[in-house]
């Protein structure tokens, strides 16, 4: 018995609808991108294994897909076995054994997976779209002008456990600015998300913004720099744990009730972005380096405010500490409508050395990237896509006969040259079949071509939502599927 059809757990497949929905969402943000004056690349689905691993940490290694190299790994059963099973495999069994491959005790079996995935695959498929833009920056560097304005909009692949809005294969959208380290970058990147949402109709979102040098100002002035991370993921969670939570995490990860007096002004962080800054300023005046990071936030905060947002806010948001392996600089992260219970659908940062883990020191960058799969979610729940978003064609010409498909052939051929979807049904069956199959494809017209239309040089245009029926020369059919 054949195998019921499936697809592997964490990928999806996408009908008409959706693939037009989607669609609809990345070219906005396509052509937003290029307003702005990014360039578009490419890189490839899969790259050398050694491009990848190290780069995302201990947990991030473990997510990516590695490839299977082809080849016959058993073809020196030897050798394999000493990469798999260890060096000292050949001293404890003999040569006799190891050709047989009996059962033998335990320890047989303590294979050393690092070694046997080296000696098994040499490729991995894509964790994100960033490592690859700092391999290709490199590989590229005497071809590139600079800055270096770029964006991709690829797919990547997670070894993750697939649950709802987390899957193993899913689209980045990222927009990069290489070889500057001008604040007016981070000004240009918080008015492109406000341009691309308020595009997409969905008003009110909120840019969240932070600055990993107020976050190292904060972690020096209460004398914890040496746990800086520790100190920022469970300021991180003030929104899930509350402060007792977080001060609760703090102090079991070895940060001092001293320390906790000192920071707590941050558990009551409210005003404008204005008031922040002043708040800010009061806390980390002893800070050289929280002071830069404040006056960082002032450039881009001042600035945003006289250029002016048309539907999204900014706002400073102390807690955010996205990105702390590698972000140096702003840290950002958009919040969807408050109506809307959803997760980020945007964030980034700068980072001021992303190339020189390719060896190409002191690039600095910053870039953003768009959540699509959660943007369609939050489009979805408000209703959002226009109507005009679809996949279906405007009308369906009725097939009687040879010559009457000819004719309306003909029509057919004018009105796509005009980029009007229509299309003519392929078989001379029962009209109320045919008429059957626009109802399910939500086809809103139909047009009927018999003798008389022929003979008349017209065409009967039928409304299948009203049920209207009207005769057309070309011209209004033309002109009433353009409506």
């Amino acid at each position: 018995m054949a195998s019921k059809p499936s697809i592997p757990k964490g990928t999806r497949d996408f009908s008409p609808a959706e693939v037009s929905k989607r669609q609809y969402i990345i070219q906005t943000i396509k052509t937003n991108f290029e307003r702005f004056g990014f360039q578009p690349i490419e890189t490839p689905s899969f790259e050398n294994s050694e491009t990848l691993m190290g780069k995302y940490g201990e947990e991030g290694d473990r997510l990516i897909f590695k490839i299977l190299d082809s080849g016959d790994y058993l073809k020196d059963i030897k050798d394999f076995s000493q990469i798999v099973f260890g060096d000292d495999f050949k001293t404890k069994y003999k040569d006799e054994d190891i050709d047989g491959m009996p059962s033998t005790d335990g320890d047989f079996f303590k294979i050393d997976s690092k070694k046997l995935t080296r000696f098994i695959s040499e490729k991995a498929l894509r964790y994100d779209l960033t490592v690859p833009f700092a391999r290709y920056v490199v590989q590229h560097q005497n071809e590139i002008e600079f800055p270096f304005k770029r964006y991709q909009i690829q797919p990547v692949w997670r070894a993750d456990r697939p649950q709802k809005g987390r899957f193993r294969e899913f689209f980045q959208c990222d927009a990069d600015v290489v070889g500057s380290k001008s604040l007016w970058q981070e000004v240009e990147l918080v008015q492109l998300y406000d341009t691309v949402f308020s595009s997409l109709g969905l008003e009110g979102v909120t840019i969240k913004i932070n600055n990993r040098k107020i976050l190292s100002g904060i972690a020096e002035v209460i004398g914890a720099s040496d746990k800086l991370i520790d100190f920022t993921v469970a300021l991180d969670k003030l929104d899930k744990i509350g402060e007792d939570g977080v001060k609760k995490e703090m102090i079991e990860k070895g940060i001092s009730e001293k320390a906790l007096i000192k920071v707590q002004p941050l558990f009551s962080f409210s005003g404008t972005f204005s008031d922040k800054i002043s708040q800010l300023s009061n806390l980390l005046t002893s800070s050289e380096e929280g002071m830069k990071g404040v006056e960082e936030l002032k450039f881009i905060c001042d600035n945003v405010a006289t250029l002016g947002l048309s539907t999204a806010t900014l706002d400073l948001d102390v807690t955010l500490a996205r990105g702390l392996n590698y972000y140096t600089g702003a840290i950002f992260e958009v919040e969807a409508p408050k109506t809307v219970s959803m997760g980020s659908i945007g964030g980034g940062g700068r980072y001021d050395d992303l190339t020189g883990i390719f060896g190409l020191k002191n690039m600095s960058g910053v870039g953003i990237s768009f959540g699509l799969d959660r943007i369609y979610l939050v489009l979805e729940e408000l209703q959002l896509f226009p109507e005009t978003v679809a996949a279906t064609s405007k009308a369906l010409f009725i097939n009687y006969g040879d010559a009457e498909a000819l004719y309306a052939s003909q029509a057919i051929q004018k009105l796509r040259k005009e980029n009007i979807k229509v299309e003519l049904y392929p078989d001379n069956v029962k009209v109320g079949k045919q008429f059957q199959y626009a109802d399910k494809r939500l086809i809103p017209f139909a047009v009927i071509v018999g003798d008389e239309e022929i003979a008349a040089n017209s065409y009967s245009l039928k409304n299948l939502v009203s049920g209207e029926q009207v005769s057309v020369d070309f011209e209004g059919l033309k002109k009433a599927l353009l409506d």
